[in-house]
């Protein structure tokens, strides 16, 4: 079959959503702050007094983060990474041999059974030294067969891997396939049950770890039929299974050691005893797995913007221009604030969210998404800021700078290495609509079959009595509350007073919860096509969760007289940068070009526009948009490297 004719999966928009809606997870057993802040409930008694890890989880991760970070300035060496586009089979041992690959692996399996506060700072750590090792461990752990395995495997499957994901094997977790990204209903990869097992046929890209993994999570459809659920299921495959061809190793912008590729199936059979909880809950275990496996991102984008301040302080002050250091300049000056603050805010969510996550008291679904897409795009603008702020310097490659003498700063690498996190784990968009999704929960499940075109007029006016009850209690709810009190909060005054922040988070998530409202009485049905009025009423979301997380983080470190002071006059210096941003996404919410830009995409995309594009040549050269991925035996050489022991004989069976 030729490239140009690959059967594509037909689903409808309709099917795609109720593929979607049907793996999320429908209940709220537990409270969440953000969930809460959408619905104009500022329940700050969530998270402050900010919650604290126990002495013995301290004490077991600081002594490996003292160990890690050793391991770290000793045998990794970065600017070999980015060189060779590889990470060193020796370093990779000596990750193993520290316990790394198990960090949240129990100690019963071989693990180190660190806490997920622990985990992301050690990710962080990592991270900021080389991002392709921080990816290879996010990738193994928070994703990878142990945590789906930890949350929804059975015993036997547990004894069977997680001693080998402790200590030895790799593992990785494959979903997207070349014709299927955010919208899995079209998800083309089968399994086939036959007799004990299931035969697996289909394609996989972007496999992170793929190329060398020992382990695999597979996401695949199962045919319904007779004792057969089916849907999309959960596998765990040895990557050294008959059939299991790694066809290409990819490469990127950024993250150049990262081991990431296209994996073909033909033909593969899997015990159904490796099958992860049953038939139809792939999606469901996936993005379950993803509530606190996405930590693991802001983790280092949090250490990122720890390394962007470094830098941005050493250089400021130490180039001269116009008679004065660079860094009292304002218009520079201002970019060093942004980072400080930005920094600040970023660990304080994370840290925050992490300990929510450890003491499981919350549901933090909304939180981790948050933190995810807050700290991905963020931590961009750090490092383009820090790029901006070294100039040419920071345009110029390490290497370069060290070849004629000066200190070898990986800013340009930096800002091609986080640029993945903005697509990783769920794109900022697909970001936007997932948390909107959520925030929006508590009204689609009043009056959601209200605004169903395909429910009954005897559904319609059950959802319309529902509603009333619902909004009666609500809306009055949004008209006043503390942050009207000029003494609300009193307690985050120490010299600096943050009080007011709070008072204006409580006032404006009233104030955000009555905006979605008056959206949802306007659009009805079509709420979910805007879009982008959902993203703004995300991002404003996010910027009240991050201030309300650094001002309790300030408040923490001030009552362990630890930089209290300057942790107050950081968290004053991002909450008034965030009430900034906050206004001027109020302001698009209804003034905006969202109209009109969809009257120009139909343009462009009906050729109203190509004579705009005369006048160039287009360099990207012939072929599909999306390869071939018709299943079918491997005409590829298998790519796939397992890392190599101490020894040097690779890991596993030396496949």
């Amino acid at each position: 079959m030729s490239a140009t004719t690959t059967p594509r999966t037909t689903v409808t928009e309709r099917e795609s959503r109720q593929v979607a809606e049907a793996a999320r997870e429908q209940d709220w057993r537990k409270p969440s702050f953000a969930k809460e802040l959408f619905l104009g409930r500022f329940r700050l008694d969530l998270i402050h007094p900010h919650p604290l890890p126990d002495d013995e989880s301290v004490r077991r991760g600081e002594e490996f983060l003292a160990k890690l970070r050793a391991f770290c300035e000793t045998a990794i060496d970065p600017a070999r990474i980015e060189r060779e586009a590889r990470i060193p089979d020796e370093v990779v041992a000596g990750l193993k041999e520290l316990g790394a690959l198990g960090m949240k692996i129990d100690p019963g399996y071989g693990g180190l059974g660190l806490t997920q506060l622990y985990y992301n700072k050690a990710l962080a750590l990592v991270g900021s030294v080389s991002p392709a090792v921080g990816a290879l461990l996010s990738a193994h752990q928070s994703i990878g067969v142990p945590q789906p395995l930890k949350m929804f495997g059975t015993q036997e499957q547990k004894d069977a891997f997680l001693p080998r994901c402790a200590r030895t094997d790799i593992s990785a977790f494959l979903l997207t396939e070349p014709d299927v990204g955010s919208d899995p209903a079209r998800l083309a990869t089968t399994a086939v049950p036959d007799g004990d097992d299931y035969v697996l046929d289909g394609v996989k890209l972007w496999t992170t770890n793929g190329v060398v993994a020992d382990l695999l999570v597979v996401m695949a459809r199962v045919p319904k039929s007779e004792g057969h659920k089916g849907g999309i299921t959960a596998f765990v495959v040895e990557a050294t299974a008959e059939g299991v061809t790694v066809e290409n190793r990819n490469a990127f912008m950024g993250l150049r050691g990262i081991e990431n590729g296209v994996t073909r199936f033909h033909r593969v059979r899997v015990p159904a005893a490796n099958r992860i909880g049953p038939e139809g809950a792939g999606l469901k275990i996936a993005l379950t797995t993803l509530n606190t496996g996405r930590l693991s991102l802001p983790a280092m984008c949090a250490g990122a913007g720890k390394w962007c301040l470094k830098i941005a302080r050493e250089w400021a002050a130490e180039r001269e221009q116009w008679g004065k250091p660079v860094a009292l300049h304002e218009a520079v000056g201002s970019k060093i604030a942004f980072i400080a603050a930005t920094t600040f805010a970023l660990e304080a969510v994370l840290d925050l969210s992490s300990q929510m996550a450890d003491e499981d008291r919350n549901d933090i679904r909304i939180e981790a998404a948050l933190a995810k897409l807050y700290g991905s795009e963020m931590a961009w603008k750090m490092a383009d800021e820090l790029v901006q702020i070294r100039g040419g310097r920071g345009y110029e490659t390490a290497e370069s700078l060290r070849a004629r003498g000066e200190r070898p700063v990986p800013a340009e690498q930096i800002l091609r290495d986080l640029r993945i996190n903005r697509i990783f784990e769920g794109s900022t968009e697909i970001m936007h609509l997932l948390i909107a999704r959520e925030a929006v929960d508590a009204h689609l499940s009043v009056a959601g079959d209200l605004i169903d075109p395909d429910k009954p007029l005897s559904a319609k006016a059950r959802a319309g009595a529902n509603a009333g009850v619902f909004y009666a209690k609500w809306l009055p709810k949004l008209v006043a509350g503390p942050g009207q009190l000029p003494l609300a909060y009193g307690e985050f005054k120490h010299g600096i007073d943050l009080s007011g922040h709070l008072r204006y988070v409580e006032r404006t998530a009233r104030k955000l919860a009555r905006s979605t409202f008056y959206a949802m009485s306007r659009w009805q049905g079509r709420m979910e096509t805007k879009q982008g009025f959902l993203g703004r009423i995300v991002d404003i979301g996010a910027e009240l969760f991050a201030m309300s997380a650094a001002c309790v983080r300030a408040e923490r470190l001030w009552r362990e007289g630890e930089h209290g002071r300057e942790a107050y006059q950081l968290a004053d210096a991002f909450c008034r940068q965030a009430r900034i941003r906050a206004e001027e996404l109020f302001d698009r919410l209804w003034t905006n070009t969202d109209e009109l830009d969809r009257k120009v995409v139909r343009g462009v995309l009906g050729g109203a526009y190509t004579w705009l594009e005369e006048g160039i040549l287009d360099p990207s050269g012939e072929g599909p948009w999306i390869a071939d991925a018709t299943p079918g035996p491997s005409t590829h050489e298998n790519a796939r490297r397992p890392f190599a022991s101490r020894s040097g004989r690779p890991d596993g069976d030396g496949h």
